[in-house]
């Protein structure tokens, strides 16, 4: 734990490390509660923990008390289906479970042990009489997490993510964004996901820092927290859309954001249009960065840079990136139009799949390069702008390879359309026709066809507009705002 938190071994300050809530943790009392945690996991030789990921100072304590032990978290998502949790559970093979006192399992996971981190036994007036536990000695390669993709295509798997990834995507992060124990982040992500977990909890951590978790996230929570102190805000698109609806009627929120160090946006693009909302409001652009499960953090826009709306900025420090077409050929050109799928080599990296030698064998070239199944454009200063999956977002239609994201953002400046998808289907003559899957702001006059055909040919080319519009309720989103394309109807 020392080597990942310097700040739990040296700091036996009361500054407070963890706030969730009215609830919080001093540097000092962390460390004896992750201390006494990985205590008891190492008198049981476990070697992966499951946790019970709630967004509460119990998840957080208990992850950084696997770790202490030297095992690896698996974070559940406590929202999983009866079927994937079981998928889960039976894949990883945790020792044991760790869970909040008073929370309801379910009964997938009735067959293993239970231990309850009790955070409050660490809390209450006065110093911090007991030394914490010295962490185990760990190898920079061991297993830090277990975290399972979504599962798309498949049963999900679980990405193993040693020590070693964690430490070098926060001190990358760090450089990029001048991030320091100064610096108070606050954010209301889930706790079983990368980006809620390794950036928003174990990242303050590793520079002495302080989180403000809200729990569940408000726009209010955020104005609160930014006014009282804080410096950074993570989030998803969503939260930053809903951010920018509530901009007009909330002074206290344009003053928050106004104020921020750095505000960051993660887990898919954000939209243009609320880029652009947020900045004429606050004056303050909001930053992205780019990542997944198996690679943690790839490339940021720098705090010293420019942030640019559609970018997701430049490599990360040690992370090398380069873009492929589909025979293997690399793209070269920095034009800002050249589709290429993302690969990426670095110590980011995840180690494997568990249990699937295949599919590790598969997600990587001959040379070690991690194919990321994400496509993308370089601009002529090297910037990377993100247009989609090539599973789903990859749309060769009428001899051209066109991303689905930057005909997203068109729509959605087109003021009568409040969400946008787009997908591509067999076409006879073109082999693909785009299709552009619209929420109306007005259900009872939504735009037509031919109308957002010709909003999108004027802002980027006639051949990049929907030759078909289908208007939806909503669109169907997972747990971190992702639209869900395989889930829209066929």
């Amino acid at each position: 734990m020392s080597s990942l938190f310097p700040a739990l071994a040296d700091d036996p300050s009361d500054r407070v490390a963890l706030r969730f809530g009215p609830r919080s943790l001093t540097y000092a009392r962390l460390a004896a509660a992750a201390g006494g945690v990985g205590a008891r996991l190492r008198d049981r030789g476990a070697g992966r923990v499951a946790v019970w990921a709630t967004p509460s100072l119990e998840t957080a304590v208990a992850v950084v008390g696997v770790l202490h032990a030297g095992a690896a978290a698996v974070p559940l998502n406590p929202k999983s289906g009866e079927k994937e949790l079981a998928h889960i559970l039976s894949d990883s093979a945790p020792a044991l479970v760790l869970a909040a006192p008073g929370d309801e399992l379910p009964e997938a996971l009735g067959g293993l042990e239970r231990i309850d981190v009790d955070a409050l036994a660490a809390e209450g007036p006065g110093p911090v009489t007991a030394s914490a536990p010295a962490p185990a000695p760990v190898d920079d390669e061991a297993p830090a997490l277990v975290v399972y993709t979504s599962g798309t295509t498949g049963p999900p798997k679980g990405a193993v993510i040693p020590r070693r990834a964690v430490a070098t995507t926060l001190d990358a992060l760090a450089d990029a964004w001048r991030w320091t124990g100064d610096d108070v982040l606050v954010h209301g992500l889930p706790l079983f996901h990368v980006h809620g977990l390794v950036l928003g909890i174990l990242g303050p951590l590793r520079r002495g820092g302080s989180v403000r978790h809200l729990g569940r996230f408000s726009t209010e929570g955020v104005a609160r927290e930014l006014n009282s102190g804080a410096t950074m805000l993570f989030g998803v698109p969503t939260m930053y859309h809903r951010i920018a609806e509530a901009l007009p009627d909330e002074p206290e929120l344009v003053k928050a954001l106004a104020g921020a160090r750095l505000l960051v946006s993660g887990s898919a693009a954000l939209p243009v249009h609320d880029h652009e909302r947020i900045a004429a409001a606050t004056g303050r652009r909001v930053i992205e960065r780019y990542g997944m499960t198996e690679t943690l953090m790839n490339t940021a826009a720098r705090a010293d840079g420019e942030a640019r709306p559609g970018t997701v900025g430049v490599p990360l420090p040690g992370v090398e990136l380069r873009l492929v077409e589909e025979d293997g050929s690399l793209v070269t050109a920095l034009d800002g139009e050249s589709v290429g799928e993302i690969q990426v080599r670095g110590p980011n990296l995840f180690t494997e799949y568990l249990n699937r030698p295949d599919a590790t064998a598969a997600a990587f070239t001959a040379d070690g390069w991690f194919r990321t199944g994400d496509v993308a454009v370089r601009d002529p200063d090297g910037q990377v702008r993100i247009v989609g999956r090539k599973a789903t977002d990859l749309i060769k239609s009428g001899g051209y390879k066109i991303g689905a994201g930057e005909i997203e953002n068109a729509l959605l400046e087109h003021p009568g359309v409040r969400e946008a998808a787009v997908t591509g289907e067999p076409d006879a003559d073109l082999g693909e026709r785009i299709v552009a899957w619209v929420v109306p702001v007005d259900p009872q006059a939504p735009p037509g066809t031919a109308e957002l055909a010709d909003h999108v040919a004027r802002r980027l080319a006639p051949h990049k507009r929907p030759r078909v519009v289908r208007h939806l309720d909503a669109l169907p989103r997972n747990d971190m705002g992702k639209i869900m394309k395989r889930a829209l109807p066929s």
